[in-house]
């Protein structure tokens, strides 16, 4: 029994996959939180495992001469039992700043701890997103934030859509906590993207309600000649034949009056 492999259902597989990924953005989230931490890829090949650290100051993250990568790689290859040379880290540098939820969540998290005012540092944040050509922006602050009475502050500009299957890819959203003197604020950042083509600074797929006019084909498209005319003419050709236009009896042939 020792040495038979134990098989795994993709359901567990797919389980197990999820958990790895949660418990990996957990751990990086605590250790990079200050080097501009902005999400984890895990790619999985059949010899080895790449994970992609996507952070808005890569060069912190590397460390000097790469020491600091090491050391993750090292960590991460003894918590979630990788064997050696098997487990790969890579820094990633954010293409668009102001169109990543988890990197505007943080900075507006260290503004707050800094002793920024909320309404200034939320409008801050709204504008750096929207001059980063977002199509919309939700910022909400929910907690103490002046007295004892908890209340939430709600920020927004722009446009932004709350149901329907496109918010999985159009919205970008992140919460994070943050531990004042007085109480825990909650903080939460959502971002709507535009449609980009290329699908670089967007989703590729348009938008359900979004209607697209085409130019009418040359051979369908007569000039000078509106539609309802056409079809008053075609209509009368059909009552009175081509050659009679007007309806006239021919030669010969009266009219019979009862």
């Amino acid at each position: 029994m020792a040495g038979q492999v134990m098989q795994v259902s993709k359901k567990r597989k797919f389980i197990n996959n999820g958990v790895f990924k949660a418990e990996l953005d957990e751990f990086l989230k605590r250790e990079l939180a200050e080097d501009g931490y902005s999400g984890v890829e895990v790619r999985t090949a059949p010899t080895n495992t790449e994970i992609i650290i996507l952070a808005t100051r890569t060069q912190s993250v590397l460390g000097e001469k790469g020491k600091r990568i090491r050391e993750l790689t090292s960590v991460v290859q003894k918590r979630f039992g990788f064997t050696e040379n098997t487990v790969e880290l890579y820094a990633e540098k954010v293409a668009v700043r102001g169109l990543c939820a988890i990197a505007q969540c943080e900075s507006l998290r260290y503004k707050l701890l800094g002793g920024l005012a909320v309404r200034r540092a939320c409008y801050g944040v709204v504008r750096y997103i929207m001059e980063s050509d977002a199509k919309g922006c939700e910022v909400v602050v929910s907690g103490k934030l002046r007295g004892q009475r908890a209340k939430s502050m709600k920020f927004t500009d722009g446009i932004m859509i709350h149901s329907g299957d496109p918010i999985n890819s159009y919205v970008d959203r992140a919460v994070r906590h943050v531990l004042m003197r007085q109480g825990v604020l909650g903080v939460q950042v959502k971002i709507m993207l535009k449609h980009d083509p290329r699908g670089k600074q967007g989703p590729k797929r348009p938008l359900p309600d979004n209607v697209t006019v085409l130019e009418p084909k040359e051979e369908d498209y007569h000039q000078g000649v509106p539609s309802s005319e056409q079809k008053q003419q075609h209509d009368t050709l059909g009552q009175h034949g081509p050659g009679n236009p007007a309806g006239v009896p021919p030669p010969g042939q009266g009219v019979q009056v009862q």
